[in-house]
């Protein structure tokens, strides 16, 4: 009889129950780690619902407030707001206004959770121009990157007013983010933190996003935001970023960019985040909506493997749902 054979390695030994695993499990989210994107807008008494994003909606200031409540009593680490203007103009104005929706949450959201969670403020023109891009336009209808520096100096002591923790530079700028830490330091703001939105690549997957801001983008932001085929490039707009001063930095979307995730991470002597966007939001919300998909399963393994890629801190749709099921 031929013997049985036996293997050289049983890595199977620490599989063999839910404690071992428990015990040798490499990565964890905890809901400190998280961060829960919100949207608020003018001119609404009730919630809207984002039809592409099941469960989000555009927030009144009320229900803004709630929200904000429900994260912090989950242990979730953060909020990020985006703020949804009724008036647009070609340089954003209502970005700055100090009684704009976006600066006006940003006030509430202090108020209300200000010593719970840390309040982060999206510092982009997206939502506030008529055009839908990030800043302003020349006049050859691209993007003014230096011009738009200045807005973006007056964006930043707009929200640091506000008593906003974290700024968060999504425009992809060069320059971005010394430029708003000059201002920031310029005018005694030194406590307030720059997040640098540093690889943020053009992708297909924020079109739920814009049904989110209302935008009225037409065409792409492809003169700004990242190729998606360039990973070094992510590596070096990080670096950049690092030495104008980020306090951290970030790669977004997540899932399509881990490689990039981990090659920021092994660089970075600052924390690091990702966002898990709107359109992989969507799909697994809608994946699980038609079953072919476990809802829960799936929403804890894609924010681990964000985590395990050398993600500190993400950004989800799901903060608060995940973090109730952490606790």
């Amino acid at each position: 009889m031929t013997p049985t054979p036996r293997p050289a390695e049983r890595p199977r030994r620490l599989r063999s129950t839910p404690a071992m695993r428990r015990l040798v499990t490499e990565h964890r989210t905890h809901p400190s780690d998280l961060v829960l994107p919100l949207f608020v807008r003018e001119g609404i008494d009730e919630p809207v619902a984002i039809g592409s994003m099941p469960g989000v909606v555009q927030h009144t200031m009320d229900s803004l407030r709630r929200a904000a409540h429900e994260a912090a009593d989950a242990g979730v680490g953060g909020l990020m707001l985006f703020g949804v203007p009724a008036v647009r103009d070609a340089v954003g104005s209502a970005a700055t206004d100090p009684d704009g929706v976006l600066n006006a949450g940003l006030r509430a959201l202090v108020e209300e959770v200000g010593d719970a969670l840390v309040v982060m403020a999206d510092l982009c023109l997206d939502e506030f121009t008529d055009h839908g891009h990030c800043g302003l336009l020349d006049g050859r209808g691209g993007v003014d990157n230096d011009g738009t520096l200045v807005r973006y100096q007056e964006m930043a002591l707009a929200q640091a007013a506000t008593g906003a923790h974290v700024l968060g530079l999504s425009g992809m700028m060069d320059g971005q983010v010394r430029a708003v830490r000059d201002a920031l330091e310029g005018a005694g703001h030194t406590s307030t933190a720059v997040l640098a939105y540093s690889a943020k690549y053009a992708t297909a997957f924020y079109g739920p996003f814009r049904e989110a801001v209302d935008s009225q983008l037409t065409g792409d932001r492809a003169t700004y935001q990242m190729d998606p085929a360039n990973a070094r490039e992510g590596l070096r707009e990080a670096t950049l970023d690092l030495a104008e001063g980020a306090d951290l930095v970030m790669v977004k979307p997540a899932m399509s960019y881990l490689d990039v995730l981990a090659d920021v991470a092994r660089l970075s002597p600052v924390p690091v985040a990702a966002y898990q966007v709107s359109g992989e939001y969507a799909m697994i919300e809608a994946a699980a909506a038609n079953g072919w998909i476990d809802r829960r399963r799936a929403i804890e393994e894609t924010v681990l493997s964000i985590r395990r890629a050398g993600a500190d801190v993400v950004l989800t749709y799901w903060a608060t749902e995940l973090a109730r099921w952490l606790r």
